[in-house]
């Protein structure tokens, strides 16, 4: 029974692959049975591709916010993990504000679980939306290769609470790129992540960069002093075509969603040419049957 807790649960070829057969109009194999959607964090993309997915896949999505559950009553994490499976959901896809959520759920678990992002630690189906929108969007190179081997990839934002930018830093190196985080002192990680450089310096993270990723603020994660302003991130730090004149002729754009439009990037940069926004959100709902499909064995 594989839990998908981390990115580094992800067998990354064969689920690239597998994305791409459903893309092309592969018909996928039909399941019975009701999957749980546990959002104790608003979600538009996430919980959205999760539930159309679990139709497309033959499931009952049944779906499970602190507001209309028992979670509002107090009942603990590990309870509401053994009641679904005591009611015998096949699997159990879990958003939670606090980091290793996804883990302890998994310890009462008789059932995969598939973790739909927890706190600032992981998001795994994000990134693997990603690094195929990536994949097809260099032309489907080898994914058994490092084929992301000379390319630049810059993140840049809310880096300190972003599960996404971590997420994206396992895959990403997998594949062979180089990834630079850049964001002001105070919203860079802790401890450095493996793998990867860090730079408060915007204009070094973009120079020749391929591939220039965009985070929101996340403020609801923040307490004060994080940030002088608004205005100032804007200044210094803001994804904007003058910036991007120093990056790779045929860099691209990418932003996981939701953008705070004129905060971390102009609507010229996220509307452009160099975007592929859009395309991150349309690939969701595939990635999304593609893991829960690993997941339950199929």
């Amino acid at each position: 029974m594989p839990h998908l807790l981390s990115a580094h649960d992800l067998p990354l070829a064969p689920m690239l692959e597998r994305i791409r057969q459903y893309r092309e109009g592969a018909t996928p194999r039909q399941g019975r049975g009701t999957i749980a959607l546990l959002f104790y964090e608003p979600s538009t993309r996430t919980r959205g591709a999760f539930e159309q997915a679990c139709v497309m896949l033959g499931y009952h999505p049944l779906v499970l916010t602190p507001s209309i559950s028992s979670i509002v009553k107090g009942e603990s994490l590990a309870d509401t993990v053994r009641t679904l499976c005591a009611q015998g959901v096949r699997a159990i896809v879990i958003r939670h504000p606090h980091a290793g959520a996804a883990h302890t759920a998994s310890r009462f678990s008789t059932v995969p679980i598939l973790n739909a992002g927890d706190g600032a630690h992981e998001h795994p189906t994000q990134a693997l939306l990603d690094i195929y929108t990536l994949w097809s969007h260099r032309g489907y190179p080898n994914p058994r290769t490092r084929w992301l081997e000379g390319v630049k990839v810059a993140i840049v934002g809310d880096v300190k609470h972003s599960r996404v930018a971590r997420s994206n830093a396992i895959l990403l190196t997998q594949a062979g790129a180089e990834v630079w985080l850049c964001a002001p002192p105070t919203l860079l990680p802790d401890a450095p992540l493996p793998a990867v450089q860090q730079t408060h310096s915007i204009e070094q993270a973009l120079q020749n960069a391929h591939v220039v990723m965009a985070l929101r603020l996340q403020t609801e994660r923040m307490e004060s002093g994080f940030l002088p302003s608004l205005n100032a991130y804007r200044r210094d730090y803001q994804i904007t075509e003058a910036r991007l004149q120093v990056a790779h002729p045929d860099c691209v754009v990418m932003h996981p969603g939701p953008i705070q439009r004129g905060v971390e990037i102009e609507d010229a940069v996220a509307d452009g040419s160099r975007s592929l926004i859009l395309t991150q959100v349309q690939v969701g709902l595939t990635v999304r049957a593609v893991c829960l499909e690993y997941a339950l064995g199929n």
